[in-house]
C-alpha cells in the first residue's frame, strides 16, 4: 500500500496537468492507496480555495475519489459522515472536526456560525462557549 499526498489527489480530480493526470490515476488504479483525515481535509480546501469547486462539487468530488477501488481513508466512517455534514451547509473542515469529535460530550466553539448551521444541519452535541 502507497500513501499518497494531496496532490495526486488534485491532479487525478481537476485533470489541470494532463502528464500527472494520467500518472495519478494509473497510480490509483495500478496501487493500493492510502489517504489520511489531513490530506482529504487538504484536499477539500484546495479544491475549492485553490480551483473555485462550489462545496456541492467538492462533496461530489471527495465521494467519487473514496470511492474508488484501492483507495482506503484512514477513518472512512468520519470522512462520510464530514462529507455529509457539509452537503448538509457546514464547513467540510468544521464537520471534519465535529465529526472527530463525536465521541466527546460536546464540541464548543465561539463561531455562532458554525453553532447555528449545526443546528440546522441536524448535528447534535454542538454548543457556544
Amino acid at each position: 500500500m502507497l500513501a499518497i499526498d494531496t496532490n495526486i489527489i488534485v491532479r487525478l480530480l481537476t485533470r489541470d496537468d494532463a502528464a500527472q493526470a494520467a500518472r495519478a490515476r494509473a497510480l490509483i488504479e495500478d496501487n493500493d492507496v492510502f489517504v489520511g483525515d489531513t490530506v482529504m481535509l487538504e484536499t477539500e480546501w484546495v479544491l475549492r480555495a485553490v480551483y473555485g469547486f462550489s462545496p456541492e462539487a467538492v462533496v461530489r468530488a471527495l465521494r467519487a475519489f473514496a470511492g474508488m477501488a484501492r483507495v482506503t481513508l484512514e477513518n472512512p466512517d468520519i470522512i462520510a459522515a464530514a462529507l455529509s455534514h457539509a452537503e448538509a451547509g457546514l464547513d467540510f473542515a468544521d464537520a471534519l472536526h465535529m465529526t472527530r469529535a463525536a465521541h466527546c460530550a460536546a464540541f464548543v466553539t465561539f463561531d455562532k456560525g458554525l453553532v447555528k448551521a449545526a443546528q440546522g444541519a441536524g448535528v447534535a452535541g454542538i454548543k457556544e462557549g
